[in-house]
């Protein structure tokens, strides 16, 4: 059966910020491939190949990052939607409508990452084709989220936003499996308190008008990368999957233990690579000591320093500071040694300088 996917990548990603001034919070990396390229990829893995993205301010920076990445591109027809206010996830289905037509849909948060992929759900939601299909994850403290209750069947019988006494430890993730029952939906609804079309109301309007509306609980890695915490925690689970591969120069001088990844164009000298770890092309590496559970993205310089559990977005520069730890560094910013020798967790967005402790 044909699917589409309609990909939501608008929205300001204020936890994010200082680097949602200057960049899409969809287009922060880990593992040095921007997030929303990961949830793109796994879209395709289901066999998806038409996806309309719902994109915000940063609509143009969005579509020249997904164009120019030649897989995507080759394997996929992506249509841009625009989204003029962020009005809810239920608004992005309406203005969404004319692209999805009449065809089942997967809808996917762009800020999510699934490390074990979403293919058994498709294969079920394609089997069974119930009216709506979600995702859920357990999780501690359901208070925080949407939660979900279903009965020993799978079946969902209520949808409750943030509640007070949850009666059910599974939260609502960032991917429903749709019919067309979902338009109807969402016109039927109205503007929850702070003004948005909620998808949990919309869903539960399905619930109560009848139609199946099934769950499951999803088995793998999930992480909304919502917050630098996030960011890093899963930049250190997908490095953890990678492989080691030296297409870059190391030098007699460089030691590499555990599973390094230098891009081809990256030059590695005098330096101790811990891995997981990836460089990346036309990266300079000089007398340091990088990783474990670093991502370095293209065209970055480090020299004289040590770096660990950390993302360098593309061009940054980390001069003779001797610990850099748990740290974003924008794209194209400065750390420089300003003398002494504390750890040092930075936080500084594109086109930054800063000096620190070495």
């Amino acid at each position: 059966m044909d699917m589409k996917a309609l990909v939501l990548s608008g929205g300001k990603g204020t936890r994010l910020r200082p680097f949602t001034h200057s960049l899409a919070k969809q287009l922060v990396p880990v593992a040095n491939k921007p997030v929303l390229v990961h949830c793109l990829e796994t879209i395709r893995d289901i066999g998806v190949r038409e996806v309309g993205i719902i994109v915000g301010d940063n609509a143009d920076e969005i579509e020249k990052v997904i164009g120019g990445n030649s897989a995507i591109a080759a394997d996929m027809h992506i249509t841009y939607i625009k989204q003029d206010q962020p009005l809810g996830l239920a608004h992005c289905v309406l203005i969404a409508e004319e692209f999805l037509a009449d065809d089942d849909f997967v809808m996917y948060l762009g800020d999510n990452v699934l490390g074990d992929g979403i293919g058994e759900a498709a294969r079920r939601f394609r089997q069974t084709r119930p009216d709506a299909h979600l995702l859920a994850a357990k999780v501690s403290d359901p208070r925080q989220y949407g939660v979900v209750e279903v009965d020993h069947d799978g079946i969902v019988r209520a949808l409750v936003e943030k509640p007070e006494k949850p009666r059910s430890d599974l939260a609502v993730m960032g991917v429903y499996f749709f019919t067309p029952a979902i338009h109807r939906a969402v016109r039927s609804i109205r503007p929850s308190g702070r003004g948005e079309l909620e998808i949990t109301d919309a869903i539960q309007h399905l619930v109560s008008s009848g139609a199946k509306v099934t769950a499951e609980a999803y088995p793998g890695y999930w992480k909304d990368t919502g917050s630098i915490d996030d960011l890093i925690e899963c930049n250190r689970v997908l490095l953890d999957r990678c492989a080691g591969d030296v297409r870059g120069q190391v030098d007699e001088r460089s030691e590499l233990r555990g599973p390094v990844i230098v891009e081809e164009g990256a030059t590695v000298s005098g330096s101790d690579l811990v891995g997981p770890l990836v460089i990346g092309a036309g990266s300079v590496v000089t007398d340091s000591r990088v990783g474990p559970y670093t991502a370095v993205e293209r065209d970055c310089v480090i020299t004289g320093s040590a770096v660990e559990n950390s993302i360098l977005l593309e061009g940054a520069r980390v001069l003779g500071v001797a610990g850099v730890r748990d740290s974003v560094v924008g794209r194209w910013a400065h750390v420089r040694s300003a003398g002494g020798q504390e750890r040092n967790r930075v936080l500084i967005g594109d086109h930054a300088s800063v000096e620190v402790a070495a």
